[in-house]
């Protein structure tokens, strides 16, 4: 059985849950080696003179690994100039969760390219680099050439290649059994649920997603809302505001304060809906997925992926229009929508299926 180091800089939420999941499935012993989930451009920055330190102390305990498993937050030329007496020969495997070259910037703010340029020297250094969807992966290698040539001179454009050559599509595994046990004993009844589980940022669009639960109350549809996902910020205007104005339509608002009741939240959702302008991967929509929710997804990033091509026409919009018919069939045939099952379409992501396609990559 081969050790492998697991490096997790920003070690919360989905990569802290990516990096146990895997430590958990994984046929070898994968020893996790973390910072705390905050300061992300410190991380990126600074964050190698820790690892090298918790590296140092690994190999001590364990002796070299065969192999590390690091993610994108991680300054990867800078790690191994710290750490070089324990990284000699050592394969070293980069996971791009998200990268800083086509992240959207915030409202109002101006793209950093240093970020996506320690991204881009990480990937050089690396010997194998997993991105975690298809659309990823292209969106990169698409802005890429235009990062390259933002320099004046000795932009080495060939590393493109040489990036591309090395580098593969290896999806999240997600922990999806434990939701088995918050199935609930009795049918639904009543109006449409819908949910959205997403993080309350900017770039998951919720000023879309209001306006068109906007337009449905106001066409007296009847439906239900659930609002979960984490909030990052002091005052999201566009939440507080729709609490109020969609208040007799709200079953639930605001983070689950336990996992339990997120899966129970899930388990209660009849429709997930995405509106977001950014997404990588979409962990929380199969999560819904999973627990039987009627995905309707935008017709762009990854979200395509994640569903078979005979699916599209009904599950992908492309307009908020189009977004607020499919939203008003399903309020009107409830029973259909609740008959419908998808969740074989998320199960393919459990880690009892990828853990042992991660093993074959990392430990070859």
């Amino acid at each position: 059985m081969s050790h492998i180091f697991l490096i997790s800089p920003y070690h919360t939420g989905s990569h802290r849950a990516w990096a146990r999941g895997y430590a958990r499935h994984s046929r070898h012993h994968v020893h996790l080696l973390t910072m705390a989930g905050r300061f992300w451009k410190w991380r990126m920055q600074g964050g190698a003179l820790e690892l090298a330190h918790q590296i140092q102390q690994a190999v001590a305990q364990h002796g070299p690994p065969d192999a590390i498993l690091l993610t994108d937050m991680v300054n990867l030329p800078a790690l191994i100039a710290l750490a070089r007496p324990w990284l000699n020969d050592v394969p070293l495997h980069f996971y791009v969760h998200e990268n800083q070259l086509t992240y959207p910037p915030r409202p109002g703010e101006k793209q950093d390219l240093t970020y996506g340029m320690i991204n881009t020297l990480s990937m050089v250094a690396a010997d194998a680099v997993h991105f975690n969807s298809a659309y990823h992966r292209s969106t990169f290698f698409d802005a890429l050439p235009r990062l390259l040539k933002h320099f004046p001179d000795y932009n080495h454009l060939e590393i493109i290649e040489q990036i591309q050559q090395k580098s593969d599509v290896l999806p999240v595994g997600l922990d999806l059994h434990y939701f088995d046990a918050f199935r609930p004993a009795k049918p639904a009844s009543g109006p449409l649920r819908i949910l959205w589980n997403q993080r309350w940022e900017y770039d998951k669009n919720p000023q879309a997603f209001f306006r068109v639960l906007r337009a449905l109350a106001q066409e007296d549809v009847e439906f239900e809302l659930i609002v979960a996902g984490e909030n990052f910020r002091q005052q999201p205007v566009e939440f507080e505001q729709a609490r109020k104005e969609l208040a007799g339509h709200i079953l639930h608002f605001g983070f689950a304060a336990s996992r339990a009741r997120y899966a129970q939240l899930l388990w209660q959702a009849d429709v997930v809906v995405s509106t977001a302008i950014h997404e990588f991967f979409g962990i929380s929509v199969l999560e819904a997925i999973y627990c039987h929710a009627y995905p309707l997804l935008p017709r762009r990033l990854s979200y395509p992926e994640l569903l078979p091509t005979s699916l599209h026409p009904t599950h992908l919009y492309t307009t908020e229009t189009e977004l607020l018919t499919k939203l008003r069939w399903a309020a009107q045939n409830v029973a259909t929508v609740r008959a419908q099952n998808f969740s074989h379409l998320a199960a393919v992501y459990h880690w009892q299926h990828l853990a042992p396609r991660y093993d074959t990559l990392i430990i070859s």
